[in-house]
């Protein structure tokens, strides 16, 4: 009886949706520029994994190609925060 609890208790954590931006998910970080030192707040959709690993690796590569180094990743969000975001970032949301 035990193991059975024990499996169906997993069945059920393993069939519980993730969360809802599983499949859509974005940064907000922070970036420079050296020569002459430029700072720049902004907002990329990740195409990779959602997790801060994977995240901090693709903003970098992304930022790299356009200019940029990378300086953190700030966190990592789905579509509804997204609207809070925008205003802030300007001309560098959803721009890399």
């Amino acid at each position: 009886m035990k193991h059975l609890i024990i499996s169906l208790a997993a069945a059920i954590a393993l069939a519980a949706p993730g969360p809802s931006w599983a499949g859509e998910c974005y940064a907000d970080y922070k970036a420079k520029q050296d020569s002459p030192l430029r700072l720049h707040y902004g907002v990329l959709k990740l195409s990779g994994a959602c997790a801060p690993g994977p995240a901090r690796t693709e903003a970098a590569t992304r930022l790299a190609n356009g200019g940029w180094a990378l300086l953190n990743v700030l966190s990592i969000f789905g579509p509804e925060g997204l609207s809070e975001r925008k205003a802030n970032a300007g001309p560098y949301f959803l721009r890399f």
